[in-house]
């Protein structure tokens, strides 16, 4: 495994950038100029988490339906958080769809 330019082994970072959902891949996409592993698993953070986020957000505003809602995104989103991170931690650049598509334009 390569070093980041933060010291940290690039695997690591990697499931750095999910730890808080785009939170933390924005502080990666911020401290980490030049590791396109870790910019690629930022920017995915960023694209998942930030549109789970939205999603999220405006099904809690619709009565009964919106929280049935609410909750199967949370689920969803709680699952895909573990699978990201446990493919960054492998050293893997496990692509989702969409997600994954805009942040390899974004890395090269």
């Amino acid at each position: 495994m390569e070093k980041t330019s933060t010291g940290l082994d690039e695997n690591v970072a990697g499931l750095l950038c999910y730890v808080l959902g785009w939170v933390s891949g924005v502080i990666f996409l911020l401290i980490e100029p030049e590791n396109k592993f870790v910019r690629f698993h930022a920017i995915q953070s960023i694209a998942v988490f930030g549109v789970l986020t939205i999603v999220f957000i405006l099904l809690r505003t619709i009565p009964v339906l919106g929280i049935v809602f609410s909750v199967l995104i949370g689920l969803l989103g709680f699952i895909l958080w573990i699978v990201l991170m446990v493919k960054a931690f492998q050293g893997k650049k496990y692509k989702l769809p969409w997600a994954g598509n805009f942040a390899e334009k974004r890395t090269g």
